[in-house]
């Protein structure tokens, strides 16, 4: 029979990150069972999807090159079937995936491919991309957010990226146009309310894994924002977009602000859609749903899961959040920080004291008769002869190479 390559294509805000964390943590239990997760760091199939790409981001790129043919390298190595997993995959155009699935042995009678694709209705995934736009620093309000991607024209780069990760029929067909139906799979995740381990026990079904190495920890979830926690982070991206380099930016705000503090417990409403955004997404989810079923993929779970289902909650502007939330969601960003510069004090107070004992651990060495000898050897060399063989002899009984003593 022939092994199988699963390439989970997206789209975000569909679980992925937990997904892949589960793969990641447990794949010597996965290999043991003859299913391989290549990468030796967690964010290797994310680096491989940007040199795939070749995708700018925010310095990251550099860091990526080459990383799609290591990917490649392990999974052509792989004794048995191999998962691939991100969710920015499902942004490739026709001729990078092309070249990805001939790199990975499609078209050969001992490799078959399956695409997988995870998703959620668009009235969920349109606040969840904004807040995912405004944990990487972006500035755009949701309003003009909402704009740009309704817009039919979609001219606007931030609408020509949400629609290349989110257009679920359009990324399907990009990447599965070439496969068989039946290997072309939907994961449809359940509607809000529903038992959270229903979605990966949809997953394990689908790729044979054992249910228990998938069931949701919390751990690696993206941060779910609220109204003001959303405004908060925007207008503080406004304020330091031209002073804080990207790789701070990810430490300081991403990770410490966002993920460990104002992610942890939400404080303020949860961001919805206005009324007419909603009846679009019900508009053109049900087209979706009519395409998706025409084509005959295999769907674990519901097709008409895609289809958005009735707000039970006042849609608030985060322009107009109420003053008293963004107060208090405010403070709370305000103790998590003065928290970290603590820790990190306190790291900085350990860092100086280890450098102080080795100081003088060398301020003791040089200071024995030996050693001082040797540095009269030393300057001595710069003149004599003599000396200078000395020393040389001495270094090569000692392998050394440096002009150090």
């Amino acid at each position: 029979m022939a092994r199988r390559i699963w390439i989970h294509v997206g789209t975000p805000k569909t679980g992925t990150s937990a997904f892949q964390h589960a793969l990641f943590t447990h794949h010597e239990t996965l290999a043991a069972s003859g299913i391989t997760y290549p990468g030796d760091r967690f964010d290797a199939h994310f680096l491989a999807a940007l040199d795939l790409m070749d995708l700018p981001w925010g310095g990251l790129e550099r860091e990526a090159v080459g990383a799609w043919q290591r990917l490649v390298s392990e999974v052509v190595a792989a004794p048995g079937d191999v998962i691939l997993s991100h969710e920015i995959f499902g942004r490739a155009s026709r001729l990078q995936v092309e070249r990805a699935l001939a790199d990975l042995g499609g078209g050969s009678d001992a490799v078959e491919i399956h695409v997988v694709l995870t998703g959620r209705d668009l009235a969920r995934q349109l606040p969840a991309e904004w807040q995912e736009n405004v944990k990487h620093r972006r500035t755009l309000t949701y309003a003009s957010f909402l704009a740009a991607v309704t817009d039919p024209t979609r001219s606007r780069e931030i609408a020509q990226w949400f629609w290349g990760v989110q257009e679920i029929p359009d990324i399907l067909e990009r990447w599965g146009g070439t496969l068989p139906p039946d290997r072309v799979h939907v994961v449809t995740l359940p509607p809000a309310g529903a038992a959270p381990a229903l979605l990966s026990d949809r997953l394990a079904e689908l790729f044979g894994l054992d249910r228990e190495l998938l069931q949701p920890t919390g751990e690696r979830a993206n941060a779910s924002l609220g109204v003001a926690e959303s405004e908060l982070v925007r207008r503080l991206n406004e304020l330091v977009e031209l002073t804080l380099p990207n790789e701070r930016y990810r430490q300081f705000v991403r990770e410490a602000l966002v993920h460990q503090n104002l992610g942890v417990r939400r404080e303020s409403p949860r961001l919805t859609v206005p009324a007419d955004v909603h009846a679009w997404a019900i508009e053109v989810s049900d087209a979706w749903i009519a395409q998706l079923r025409d084509r005959g993929y295999d769907v674990v779970g519901d097709l008409d899961e895609l289809r958005p289902t009735p707000q039970t909650e006042d849609f608030v502007d985060p322009e107009a959040a109420d003053p008293a939330d963004l107060a208090k969601v405010a403070l709370k960003a305000l103790a998590g920080s003065v928290a970290e510069s603590a820790r990190l004090r306190d790291v900085e107070i350990e860092l100086h004291e280890i450098i102080d004992d080795l100081m003088g651990q060398l301020d003791d060495a040089h200071s024995t008769r030996i050693y001082k000898a040797k540095e009269r050897l030393v300057a001595l060399s710069e003149s004599n002869p003599i000396a200078r063989a000395g020393l040389s002899g001495y270094r090569r009984l000692r392998g050394k190479s440096s002009r150090s003593t």
